[in-house]
């Protein structure tokens, strides 16, 4: 009962954390293109808020109740596919922290990475997700 609890508090999380991240990147593409300043402010309210408000407790929220189920289940840390799992979770949240860097970059005026790159940048979470579900519901070794 506990785990299912835990469970269903961590999949919302999650998908909180991919909604906030997802949209983010979309964000930067805009925001990187506009030449409007007022614009560019909005974007930077915007951005601010999504990264603080909502990512970032979902992110931590992902990966407290994930730590609290592994406890509960620590023999989920003998299964390959869970390092492997632990390690696209990993790279999620270096790309949640690289999207910290770009937002104070959009913010101070700084960024020198095109709209372009940022549409690229957006598909890397998208990946991370897919590689991550499939491998908790394959487990396929």
């Amino acid at each position: 009962m506990i785990y299912r609890l835990l469970l269903s508090f961590h999949l919302i999380a999650v998908v909180s954390w991919m909604a906030g991240i997802l949209y983010l990147y979309r964000l930067f593409v805009y925001h990187a293109e506009e030449t409007e300043a007022v614009v560019k402010s909005r974007f930077i309210v915007m951005e601010k808020k999504l990264s603080l408000m909502i990512m970032l407790p979902a992110a931590l929220a992902t990966i407290g109740f994930g730590i609290a189920m592994l406890v509960l289940q620590p023999e989920l840390m003998h299964q390959p596919w869970m390092h492997l799992k632990l390690s696209l979770v990993v790279i999620l949240m270096g790309m949640t922290h690289y999207a910290g860097k770009i937002r104070r970059q959009l913010e101070k005026g700084t960024n020198t990475r095109s709209g372009r790159f940022f549409r690229i940048a957006n598909e890397i979470p998208t990946l991370l997700m897919i590689g991550i579900i499939l491998l908790v519901i394959m487990r396929p070794f």
